[in-house]
């Protein structure tokens, strides 16, 4: 099983730090529209309002609203690596605790990360849709920032191991989350016995 390449929605790379402050403030709106008005409601010419930008800066980096959600759901998944390393630093050792580390932060995006609930890492676009490959990313990630806490070879064992995983807390969290706007916390809490049970047969 090989890697799933990283991939950019970016028709130009900002340079200067003038334009890369700006495309940040026009994902940023992009975010912020997403939850105020759904994806299907979504413009490109909304979120240049919003940001405060002409309509060409935000062509000049995308060529439509699904491109500025693909970046968005990129832009989550580099966060998400950034805030699950911090959380292994602080974490007691050993892969139950990695995957808590794993587990809350994806649940602390949900609750509180602008337009995560409908673009997460790439699942729900367009809303509804679901697509395989972005899971295959958020499991080479994980492998990649976890065999080493775990003192595993990063091999396809263990690229499976964390696939299968990852699909299943995406499904059971969706369904949490559909059950309760905070998630329901008795559904999180199975997921959270599953993902152990399963992870037990392999990593123990």
């Amino acid at each position: 099983m090989k890697p799933v390449p990283p991939t950019t929605s970016l028709r130009r790379a900002p340079v200067q730090r003038r334009s890369a402050e700006r495309l940040t403030r026009i994902l940023d709106a992009c975010a912020e529209l997403l939850d105020e008005v759904g994806y299907d409601d979504l413009s490109t010419r909304g979120v240049a309002q919003r940001a405060g930008v002409p309509i060409g800066s935000v062509y000049r980096f995308f060529g439509n609203k699904r491109q500025m959600a693909d970046a968005l759901a990129q832009r989550n998944l580099e966060r998400f690596s950034t805030e699950v390393a911090g959380r292994l630093e602080r974490a007691d050792g050993g892969w139950r605790s990695a995957l808590d580390a794993v587990l809350d932060e994806y649940l602390a995006m949900k609750r509180s990360v602008p337009g995560f609930s409908l673009v997460d890492f790439g699942n729900q676009i367009p809303v509804g849709a679901r697509r395989s490959e972005p899971n295959h990313r958020v499991a080479d990630r994980l492998t990649d920032l976890l065999s080493g806490y775990l003192d595993r070879e990063p091999d396809d064992d263990l690229r499976r191991t964390f696939l299968v995983a990852v699909e299943t807390a995406d499904t059971l969290v969706h369904l949490a989350f559909r059950v309760a706007p905070e998630g329901d916390e008795r559904i999180i809490g199975e997921a959270r016995q599953m993902l152990r049970a399963y992870l037990a047969r392999v990593l123990d």
